[in-house]
């Protein structure tokens, strides 16, 4: 069982090119959500306002993906497309790559298109920090304030991340475990007497 994806540690500029008179830039950033594209693209306009294109392809979801394309513009599947393509390529997901365009005067057809913003967002990919992370699954534990220290040492010795605790009358974890993990968590607790577990 896969239990781990491939994303970018953070955003990253690529090297600026040139085709026929128009620069191209390519931009990545990782992103979790819809609402931060929009965040970012916001961002690129403002600070590159004098751009003619902000051609832009994204991939959410570990399990189940979703994308979207844009080409902004361009010829259909000229820009968004190619950009995408360079997603697959490096097995990415979670990320936002955004390729703009400053138009030169000289018009580059659909196949220059396809090559210049393929190899912008390649460019940007090429130099940015990969890793990969652990698709986890997350829990909460509700017990009484003398199982406490009983229930850390389980929770250490399996690698649970703990994400926020509360210790007042009773004590309730909220937690975090790697997937091929999980299963295991859930019957060391299912047996514990006590112990209230709740699936997030």
């Amino acid at each position: 069982m896969t239990d781990t994806y491939r994303t970018i540690a953070k955003p990253n500029k690529g090297e600026p090119f040139k085709d026929r008179n128009s620069k191209f830039i390519g931009f990545a950033f990782p992103i979790t959500n819809e609402d931060e594209v929009k965040i970012h693209l916001d961002q690129l306009k403002k600070e590159h306002h004098n751009a003619r294109h902000w051609c832009y392809a994204y991939q959410i979801g570990t399990e189940i993906k979703a994308f979207r394309v844009n080409d902004d513009g361009e010829p259909n599947n000229s820009a968004g497309m190619p950009i995408y393509g360079q997603i697959q390529s490096f097995n990415l997901t979670n990320i936002l790559v955004v390729v703009i365009r400053y138009y030169g005067g000289v018009k580059l057809g659909v196949s220059g298109l396809i090559n210049a913003y393929r190899k912008g967002a390649e460019l940007v990919l090429n130099t940015s920090f990969i890793e990969d992370k652990t698709i986890n699954r997350n829990f909460q534990l509700r017990f009484d304030y003398k199982y406490l220290s009983k229930v850390l040492r389980i929770l250490k010795e399996n690698e649970v991340e703990v994400i926020k605790r509360i210790l007042e009358m009773d004590c309730l974890l909220e937690l975090s475990v790697r997937k091929s993990n999980y299963q295991m968590v859930v019957d060391l607790f299912s047996n514990f007497y006590g112990v209230n577990f709740n699936e997030l």
